[in-house]
């Protein structure tokens, strides 16, 4: 018989370490594992894939040996970064609440490291495939933001789902362009921001696995494929971060990490100011392709992938201003105010379809935590036989704003606010665990009396 509920939400709270390893030695093994595969690719008079140059180890001063993570905080960062997945299929919002599958799966092992429970490890529960992919997403974004954090303290960070925005300029799927098309695509962008700033905006890729470190970085050396499918500005100068999060039976999860550096700076138009954020997306028709020999006055060498121009600059970071202000709105259930910051070909009309209460005058669900008022929506389901209530919302304030387009508004309260958040992730007042992003999203569980 498994944990009671109230012992389970005690358990979601526990602080673990996640070990990190990021070291020249991973990156020469990454690099031989490529080398390898463009010997077999030539062997067969293949085309050689693209890869990001220049991967290394990410230094030690930006991401410590390891990184201290309640499941709770994983549940909700993975949470946040799925909430638009699918979202073509109207199932965005399923995919948020997917996260709580894991409310069981993690625990502490070998002294202080995070690693898979009894549950976690009970392949009825959890296809092995899947639950490396997702968890390695949650993971792999809670030390990106870290690292991002470390070095850009006085910035916000923001996950973007790179599908979405992608999506606005470029069909990435049928018959058309399909020449320069890339069918291996960054996971996510992470946009490192503040008011009035350019912002500045690094490719990641995820990957997971439950085998062996060999296993890891052949994922690694696909994940390189996945971030030279971006450049912004000129070629070969766009940050990327990739990630390979190893969790074995019984042993602690590690999160094996690589970063190549650069510029991928959006530069913000001459004038421009952050109210330029407010204008609705439109979507565009950039024909894909990179040209490598873009800047050097030389003959074109166009490759596959997608490449942000400095012409596009203030466009794409508004696309990724709107896409996180839709993933915001979609974390509270809502699909009106969801539908206004995505374009057509972005699913607009999928969330116009989806609304409940909460997307109009009158909020579905509000709460304090912490003693602020949140706005968001509610989900009840069963935790070893005892009903249980998530809550996922945005606090009250915020929401107005993105509720009436106000995206540069968001952007200057949310920012100010950032370092005003409760660390504390039990909540009495609520009585569970309670998560508070400097997005200001928050995601809390209880007891349902």
């Amino acid at each position: 018989m498994g944990k009671n509920a109230e012992a389970v939400l005690r358990d979601l709270v526990q602080p673990w370490n996640v070990a990190i390893h990021s070291t020249a030695g991973l990156a020469g093994s990454v690099s031989a594992v490529s080398d390898a595969d463009d010997e077999e690719r030539r062997g067969k008079n293949q085309e050689l894939l693209r890869r990001k140059p220049g991967l290394h180890a990410v230094p030690v001063g930006d991401r410590g040996q390891s990184i201290e993570l309640t499941p709770w905080k994983l549940l909700h960062t993975l949470g946040r970064a799925n909430v638009l997945a699918r979202q073509g299929a109207g199932r965005g919002l399923a995919e948020h609440w997917a996260s709580l599958k894991y409310c069981q799966a993690l625990n502490g092992n070998h002294g202080s490291f995070m690693a898979l429970s009894d549950e976690g490890r009970n392949p009825i529960r959890h296809y092995k495939a899947v639950q490396s992919g997702e968890l390695g997403i949650g993971f792999a974004l809670a030390v990106a933001q870290e690292v991002l954090g470390r070095r850009y303290p006085d910035h916000s960070v923001s996950v973007i789902d790179a599908e979405i925005a992608l999506r606005a300029g470029w069909t990435l799927t049928g018959k058309d362009h399909a020449t320069h098309r890339a069918s291996k695509r960054p996971h996510f962008f992470l946009e490192v921001w503040k008011p009035g700033a350019p912002s500045k905006v690094v490719l990641v890729a995820c990957k997971g696995t439950h085998g062996k470190p060999a296993q890891v970085h052949a994922q690694l050396s696909t994940a390189a494929v996945h971030v030279e499918a971006v450049h912004i500005g000129r070629p070969d100068e766009t940050p990327a971060m990739v990630f390979g999060t190893e969790i074995p039976g019984t042993d602690p999860i590690t999160l094996h990490v690589l970063e190549a550096t650069g510029n991928g700076t959006l530069r913000l138009p001459t004038g421009a100011a952050e109210d330029d954020l407010d204008s609705p997306p439109e979507d565009r028709a950039v024909v894909p392709g990179i040209d490598l020999a873009w800047g050097a006055g030389e003959k074109p060498r166009v490759v596959s992938g997608y490449h942000v121009r400095p012409e596009d600059h203030g466009w794409f970071r508004r696309i990724l201003a709107h896409a996180d202000a839709a993933g915001l709105t979609a974390f509270t259930g809502g699909g009106e105010p969801t539908a206004r910051y995505l374009s057509k070909r972005q699913g607009k009309r999928h969330f116009e379809q989806y609304t409940h209460a909460g997307t109009g005058i009158v909020q579905d669900i509000a709460y304090s935590v912490h003693g602020v008022d949140f706005v968001g929506t509610d989900h009840v389901f069963r935790l070893n036989g005892t009903r249980v209530e998530a809550f996922s919302g945005i606090a009250k304030d915020l929401f107005k704003d993105l509720a009436a387009g106000r995206v540069g508004e968001y952007r200057q309260g949310a920012h100010t606010l950032r370092g005003e958040w409760s660390d504390e992730q039990w909540d009495a007042k609520w009585n569970g665990p309670v998560s508070l992003n400097q997005d200001g999203s928050v995601l809390a569980i209880r007891v349902l009396r």
